[in-house]
């Protein structure tokens, strides 16, 4: 009783399908699919712009270190 078998899930399956139809059961997998894409790509960039900012895209040796020089003023 509280467990189903594979002949009641497609009947439900076959109701379903004839309730909402192929098409549109088909354009909500799509929705679905580009929401779950969407959420990945955030996810990812939300990665991306907790990594360091300053880092360089090639790094040759990671003993040294990348730094900016500035002019001092003479006064």
């Amino acid at each position: 009783m509280g467990s189903f078998s594979v002949w009641h899930w497609l009947i439900v399956l076959v109701i379903v399908m004839l309730v909402f139809g192929t098409k549109k059961l088909g354009n909500i997998g799509s929705d679905l699919g580009k929401a779950v894409k969407g959420f990945k790509d955030g996810v990812k960039g939300e990665e991306e712009k907790s990594a360091s900012p300053a880092a360089p895209s090639q790094v040759a040796d990671k003993s040294t270190i990348d730094v900016e020089a500035k002019e001092k003023s003479k006064s």
